[in-house]
């Protein structure tokens, strides 16, 4: 029997090296590196074998001679997943969604298998739980059951060869983690098997036009587990998040061969299953009817949409030494940088106070536009003066004390004006070239003339 090869691999960024040690040379990261064994070629045991060798062109072309007919998509039913996947399901491509338990990931696969059956051959691959379960499921959400086709499998190999049968345009592999190759001599779940398992599926898909989806765990701080080259491999992946008290999920794009990343699609779960939210403004402006000091309303840009979330900040008098910094869906370096600006530009020092921020409905807030926002809602608590509640702001702050423009400034305008917002604190170089009807602009250009106007 022939001696199988040994690789060492990162976990982190898929980094190989010739010996295991405890630091990655690449990335940096400490205890990542772990030991895989490869299995013989892929072009002798596995395409060969299992009988779904694709001809790979071998001819050079250049690039004007390359086809630029667009592939068509497939509509998965939910306008929300078809946004975060860049307009569609596309044929071949191979697509990886993550999230915590409970979050979902199975209820919506199902949801969206069972709508597709009715239009075309859908094959769905449960490894975890069992064809009853999958079933008692779809018949507690309502869902139609007679046309898609199901199979409890977790070879790999036996997999490609029924899906070579049934000759799906769409199959579920749930999940990756309990899927296993042959030709590799470790358990499931493995560096070694997810990555293989991974790999081999998605060369499946790409000869022969099948469109794959491979759910996948996470790990406690959130990162999809196993080695990094799963999401390398992959052509779109996909992070289904929402806290286990919250009854909205928002799925979050993180990489697309296909569309934009950084796409927000939100769902409601309910008792019939995944609901899409249509309007997600609404969800997070859930205010109440008294206005409130250090609250306040942005428009943030999520993907190709504005989205309204409200902004919560709490200034009290420090008891501590040290007094604390708090900020949760906001960037804590964000907000150091924020209050020394403050102090140098705006002549208002909170050294010795409490700052705590919250993004209410659970949203990260990661652009840069949040920056003018965060300091009203900051001057508004300490102060203990509240905002008006029909009043918008958005804008970055500068070292200087300068208000710089934002991206998409007159689509965030049109969106709060939809929503009932009458004033608007933006940055002068993103007044609109169109009056919008009913909203009265203030620009502004430095930190000192945004805390006057408030």
């Amino acid at each position: 029997m022939a001696k199988s090869k040994v690789a060492y691999v990162c976990n982190e960024c898929g980094a190989e090296s010739a010996r295991w040690q405890g630091q990655c040379g690449e990335c940096k990261a400490w205890n990542t590196i772990t030991e895989i064994r490869l299995g013989p070629s892929v072009a002798t045991s596995k395409v060969v074998r299992t009988g779904y060798a694709g001809e790979l062109s071998s001819k050079v072309q250049t690039l004007a001679e390359v086809s630029l007919a667009e592939i068509p998509r497939i509509s998965s039913g939910y306008k929300e997943l078809d946004r975060v996947l860049g307009g569609g399901i596309v044929p071949g491509s191979a697509m990886l969604i993550g999230g915590h338990p409970g979050a979902g990931k199975s209820t919506l696969l199902l949801q969206t298998m069972c709508l597709l059956a009715d239009r075309m051959t859908v094959l769905y691959v449960t490894g975890e739980e069992s064809l009853q379960q999958v079933a008692m499921r779809a018949h507690r959400l309502g869902l139609p059951n007679d046309k898609l086709r199901m199979l409890a499998e977790t070879s790999v190999e036996q997999i490609c060869h029924l899906a070579l049968q049934e000759k799906p345009a769409v199959m579920v592999i749930d999940s990756i983690q309990v899927m296993h190759v042959a030709d590799v001599s470790s358990s499931p779940g493995s560096v070694s098997q997810v990555r293989e398992s991974a790999a081999h599926l998605t060369r499946f898909a790409k000869q022969h036009q099948v469109a794959i989806f491979m759910v996948g765990h996470v790990t406690k701080d959130g990162a999809l587990a196993g080695p990094k080259v799963l999401e390398h491999c992959v052509d779109c992946s996909v992070l289904l998040e929402g806290d286990a008290d919250s009854r909205y999920r928002t799925l979050r794009c993180q990489k697309n061969r296909f569309g934009a990343i950084n796409e927000l699609g939100v769902f409601a779960m309910t008792s019939q299953g995944m609901k899409e939210v249509s309007n997600p403004s609404a969800i997070f402006l859930n205010r109440g009817e008294a206005e409130s000091a250090g609250s306040v309303v942005m428009v943030i840009w999520e993907g190709t949409r504005p989205l309204l979330v409200e902004l919560q900040a709490l200034v009290d008098y420090s008891q501590l030494a040290n007094p604390r910094r708090l900020a949760v869906g906001a960037e804590h370096n964000r907000l150091a940088m924020l209050l020394a600006v403050m102090h140098r530009h705006g002549g208002i020092q909170m050294s010795d106070q409490d700052v705590f921020i919250n993004v209410v409905g659970g949203v990260k807030v990661e652009e840069t536009s949040a920056d003018l926002a965060l300091i009203a809602a900051m001057v508004s608590s300490f102060r203990d003066k509240p905002i008006p509640k029909d009043l918008i702001i958005f804008g970055e702050v500068g070292l200087s004390g300068e208000i710089r423009p934002v991206p998409s400034g007159q689509e965030r305008l049109q969106e709060a004006a939809k929503h009932g917002f009458r004033q608007a604190i933006i940055p002068k170089a993103n007044m609109p070239k169109h009056e919008i009807p009913g909203m009265k602009i203030m620009p502004v250009t430095s930190l000192q003339e945004a805390i006057e106007l408030l």
